[in-house]
Order: C-alpha cells, then structure tokens, then sequence
C-alpha cells in the first residue's frame, strides 16, 4: 500500500467557480490582498519539504479565477502573467529548478496548449471528475454556479491528458446527491478513457464531507460502507493493475477497513503542511498510518507523485527533465530510495 510524501501549496484560493460545499474558494475581498501565493512563498514551502524527505510539491488552486475577478487580473498582469495557469507553469519550474521536489497540479479543466506547457514541468497532473450527473448542475444543485464541474467539461480534459501520454488522477466525489448509476457510469467513463489512452495512474473514491458555513452544512455524508462499496465497484471495475485510493483523513471512524474495500494507496500525507482543502481533518502520522496498514497485513512504502509504472516506461509518459531525475534517483523498481525510520516517522 503506497502514499506519496507531499507538501500541499495552495497557490491562491481564487475561483471562477461557486462549488456549495467548498470552504477552499475565497473571494478577493477575504484575502485581503493576498490573492496568489508569491515564489518566495512557494519557494519556501517546498523547501521544508525537502528538508522533511518529501518527493511531491502538491499544487492545489481555484479554477481561471482572472474570469471572474479582475483583482486576480491586475495581480497577474503586473507580474507579466496572462493568465492563472501561465503563473502556475512558472512556480512548477521554480520548484523544480530550486528543489529535489516533483509538482503535481491540479488546476482543473486545462486545454491541450495549457496541458502540453504543465507536462514539462510536472511528473503528472489531477483533476477529480466527482461525477457525470447532469442533475447537480440544476438550480439549487452543488454544481449550479460551477461552470467547469459539467462532466463533458471534466472528461473532455481527462481525454487530453490520455492524448498528450500525461499520468493522470481523477475520481469521484460521492454524497453530493448524485446516484448510484450516477456513480457506476462515472468509474465506466473514465475506465473508457484510460482503456484508449493507458494513463490513468489512480482513481480516487473520495467522501463528501459537511462543513459549516456552506451550502451544504446540513446535507448527509455518505456512510462509510456506502464509501467502501463504492470503492469496491471501482476495483471490479479497473481490474488488479489500477491504484484506487480512499483519503485516510476524511474517514468518519478508522480508516483501515477501507483496506478490506480493495484500495492500495492512501494518496498524499504531508508532515509539514495541513490539508487546505479539509482544514478541519488533519492527516494521519505516517508512523500512524504504517501501524494501521500493517495491523491489516500489508506493509506501507512511499511513492513519487507519478506511479512506479509510469516511471518505468520514461520517457513515453513524462518530459525529460523529469524522466532524467527520476532516471537518476528512483529506485529499479520505479519507488525512491527507502528512508531511514527516523525520518519515515516524522
């Protein structure tokens, strides 16, 4: 069972969407002022998770929010970006030129021009495509005010990533109302996707969960086992070979059932920052996490942001300044070079 040893860099919480169960998206007004993240910041950040024996620089943002808000507009012009994903390009390089670290984006829906300029200066991309009903973007519905959560929007950019060879994450989001055929034809449509193109590296099974001052404060998340069949579906559907994973810190009770669920990765654990997107739920300690997946007969191990199975195969999938350092440092069977337990249980 793997997980990735990240850094979480929101980059700025600016968005063109209205999502009613989000609490990452800010307006301008509530940042006062900050509106991005600036490289000294990134820069920073990144660091300390170098320091800390981290391999991914996760960078999380509010999707094209110069659409909407012309605060993000002015801030991007007078630092001689056009747009959110341009900056986004620079403090990727930035990471890479300066640190040991890999980024991982997810910015959301991405054209092909956009995609091509991130694969080469990330090890893979993400974006969840949290469902195919059309019933959520209905007056009242969570995905109402959130032009780029259409599932044709969504699966239209996860079909570039499989046409540009980039390794790509997506997945679910279950409890927002939708049902479960809802769910079943979005694990489908998604496995069509990677059928064509072989470059799904994970498909995440990730739970709604309310939080106050939203839209959906009050709404019901979904049960744990509803979330373990849901995941279990998924690992019928893919087969043996895909990684599913379930988030460890957003279970209502133990996590390590989702084990018995068919799951073999936790995705990404930070020991220096928190989660941005789920503030109120703290990853668990890694030495924590390696107890549990142990207590289930399993051992834990680290991986990159892009999987040993795209490691491996180079330059087909991955831009060669990330290839070559990977060529470099990765181990033969694709993972980084195991840590000492001392600094796996920090």
């Amino acid at each position: 069972v793997t997980y990735s040893r990240k850094v979480f860099i929101p980059l700025t919480q600016l968005c063109r969407d209205h999502c009613t169960y989000c609490t990452f998206r800010r307006d301008p007004e509530e940042l006062g002022g900050h509106l991005f993240m600036t490289p000294e910041e990134v820069l920073a950040v990144a660091r300390e998770g170098e320091l800390r024996g981290c391999h991914e620089a996760l960078f999380t943002l509010g999707e094209r929010p110069e659409q909407r808000h012309a605060a993000a507009r002015t801030w991007l012009l007078e630092r001689g970006y056009k747009s959110t994903v341009d900056y986004l390009v620079a403090m990727c390089d930035l990471v890479l030129r300066e640190t040991r670290l890999l980024p991982h984006s997810n910015p959301g829906t991405l054209t092909a021009p956009e995609m091509r300029r991130l694969r080469e200066v990330n090890a893979s991309l993400g974006m969840m495509l949290e469902s195919v009903s059309l019933q959520l973007l209905e007056p009242g519905q969570p995905h109402h005010a959130a032009p780029s959560k259409h599932p044709r929007a969504r699966l239209a950019t996860i079909e570039r990533a499989g046409a540009l060879r980039v390794p790509f994450t997506t997945g679910l989001l279950l409890g927002l109302g939708d049902r479960r055929e809802d769910q079943i034809d979005g694990l489908i449509a998604i496995r069509e996707s990677h059928r064509r193109h072989d470059h799904v590296q994970e498909v995440i099974i990730q739970n709604f969960r309310a939080k106050p001052g939203t839209g959906m404060a009050d709404a019901p998340e979904p049960p744990e086992r509803e979330v373990m069949r849901i995941a279990a579906v998924a690992r019928l559907v893919f087969g043996s070979q895909m990684n599913i994973q379930i988030p460890p810190n957003l279970a209502q009770s133990g996590y390590g059932a989702y084990l018995d669920a068919g799951i073999n990765d936790w995705g990404g654990i930070s020991p220096v920052t928190p989660d941005f997107v789920n503030p109120e739920a703290p990853w668990p300690e890694i030495s924590e996490l390696a107890r549990e997946t142990a207590e289930h007969g399993l051992g834990l191990r680290a991986r990159y942001p892009v999987y040993p199975e795209y490691v491996l195969r180079g330059d087909e999938y991955l831009a060669p300044r990330i290839s070559e350092r990977l060529r470099s440092e990765a181990s033969q069977d694709g993972y980084p070079p195991e840590m000492a337990a001392s600094r796996l249980g920090s």
